[in-house]
């Protein structure tokens, strides 16, 4: 005779866990306030919406570009009340209240940021789509304080990839920014 299982089967250890278990329903749209470029922003998202989702589809902020979508090209990198981070790693409700720069915030009373003048003027890009997180990267890098050499720089930006390979010109545009600030 066929052996019968009538017993449930138990609880995954973690998805019982989970927010919309065990009774718990969760919220469809969760409200969060950031202030971006200088501007405040009310947005309602989704609560696995990430902050880089939030950019470009809520506030048409497609300067940031989404690149592997798992932190690891560097392609969406912000600054994050004045830390760089990549914005795809990150949910947007996780920085309510926080100051959020992009490539767009940048630029300020009509004039490029030192560093997208550097990027222009040694030709540090090629295809381009890197270009807006290796300005925010290298802005928080100068912010930081930390790098002093060329070796220095290429560490500290080493988050950030470039597949058109335009490294030398983009260590080149960061060491000009630096001479200048």
């Amino acid at each position: 005779m066929p052996r019968t299982h009538t017993s449930q089967p138990a609880p995954h250890p973690v998805l019982s866990r989970l927010p919309g278990r065990a009774g718990r329903k969760t919220p469809d749209k969760l409200s969060v306030a950031l202030t971006v470029n200088g501007v405040a922003a009310q947005l309602k998202v989704a609560p696995w919406t990430t902050l880089l989702d939030a950019l470009r589809d809520h506030l048409d902020l497609t300067g940031t570009k989404k690149g592997c979508d798992h932190g690891q090209c560097g392609a969406c990198t912000v600054l994050v009340d004045g830390r760089r981070i990549v914005s795809c790693l990150t949910f947007a409700v996780m920085n309510d209240g926080a100051e959020v720069t992009t490539i767009e915030g940048l630029a300020a009373n009509g004039a490029l940021h030192p560093l997208q003048q550097a990027f222009i003027d040694h030709d540090a890009f090629q295809c381009g789509y890197c270009t807006p997180g290796q300005i925010c990267s290298a802005a928080g890098l100068i912010a930081e304080g930390k790098a002093r050499s060329a070796d220095e720089i290429r560490e500290l930006m080493s988050g950030n990839i470039c597949r058109c390979g335009a490294y030398p010109n983009i260590i080149a545009a960061i060491e000009q920014a630096m001479r200048r600030s």
